[in-house]
């Protein structure tokens, strides 16, 4: 019929989760299908509650408190482990059964008061929205750390944060894209974007299965390990439906390293863990990332696990992730010593 206008078209479909449309449109399904949440446990003795950290978009933080450890130094108060979630940008839960199970371990074993953080998602949510979640959350932080005593009706700390919470020995940390995530925070923190103040300090900073890429290939892209779950072509999809309409991989959201990077050496960078499973197509990247801190002169650690893949650590509990705690409650340690 002429002038008849054709129905929009699927011009992405991710797996049957996430379809966008030729106008514009997404489509968003059970994300169970692709993401089972199971088996999964409650650690004894540590207690979590949801807390709104931006009230505007209804951002939420999960905060998780380990059982009281008697003789503890610094009155008693726990480093902070804050905590970004993995899903290429474009799935993912701060609530998700596994990694509700995994942050349990994290405050009860390190012990740390732990704080897993929601942010927006893409394609319905392109970068830099979740930055800048990221980013209003460390302004959260901030003003509970500097709350006083408040006068009736007045805003004070959550009351967890502020019997448990040792903001001077606050790390930052993430899985695949929160690693991504957690890196931009740090930056932005460093080179002064947020602004910590005296409350708040971030003593060191932990990146797990890092979600970052290039135009052009790494190693582990060109020849992938055997049996790798996370596909090169899933990666490009998600940076696809995840950066800014047109960017390529080099934009420097995806690629700290690219052309149009602002450089990382200037930076007065905290200690940084790197975690490198090696059947991990992303394994290139995270090596590569680690080199680079070094040939900076940046205190800098490569944890490398030869046998596991992409996100190993959460999930059921292995030899693995019982290596991975230790090197992480070490590392947790003596960075907090440092300061």
């Amino acid at each position: 019929m002429s002038g008849s206008t054709a129905p929009p078209h699927v011009v992405e479909d991710f797996l049957g989760v996430i379809q966008i449309f030729s106008d514009g449109s997404i489509v968003r399904g059970d994300e169970s299908t692709i993401r089972p949440s199971g088996p999964c446990s409650d650690v004894p003795g540590v207690q979590w509650k949801d807390a709104v950290y931006e009230a505007t978009r209804g951002l939420k933080v999960r905060v998780y408190k380990p059982p009281p450890t008697p003789g503890g130094g610094n009155q008693g108060k726990l480093p902070v482990l804050v905590y970004f979630h993995g899903g290429g940008y474009c799935g993912g839960a701060y609530d998700h059964p596994l990694l509700h199970s995994c942050c349990q371990r994290f405050a009860a074993e390190l012990p740390a008061v732990v704080l897993s953080v929601q942010y927006r998602l893409a394609p319905e949510h392109r970068l830099p929205a979740a930055v800048e979640d990221g980013a209003a959350f460390f302004s959260w932080l901030r003003s509970q750390a500097q709350a006083q005593p408040a006068a009736p009706g007045a805003a004070a700390a959550d009351p967890w944060l502020a019997e448990s919470a040792d903001f001077s020995r606050t790390f930052v940390s993430g899985g695949s894209a929160g690693a991504n995530l957690a890196h931009h925070i740090v930056v932005r923190i460093a080179s002064g974007q947020i602004a910590l103040g005296a409350a708040v300090r971030v003593a060191g900073y932990v990146l797990f299965s890092a979600f970052f890429g290039s135009v052009e290939r790494v190693a582990t892209e060109s020849d992938p390990p055997a049996g790798v779950y996370l596909t090169v072509e899933t990666i490009d999809q998600l940076w696809r439906m995840a950066l800014p309409v047109g960017a390529t991989r080099d934009h420097p959201l995806a690629n700290p390293f690219g052309p149009g990077s602002p450089s990382l050496e200037p930076l007065p960078l905290p200690p940084a863990l790197v975690v490198a499973p090696e059947r991990d197509v992303l394994h290139g990247h995270v090596r590569r990332y680690a080199a680079r801190l070094r040939e900076m002169g940046k205190p800098v650690e490569l944890a490398e696990f030869a046998g596991e893949g992409h996100a190993f650590f959460v999930g059921p509990w292995s030899e693995a992730r019982d290596e991975l705690m230790r090197i992480l409650k070490r590392f947790v340690n003596q960075s907090a010593a440092l300061g």
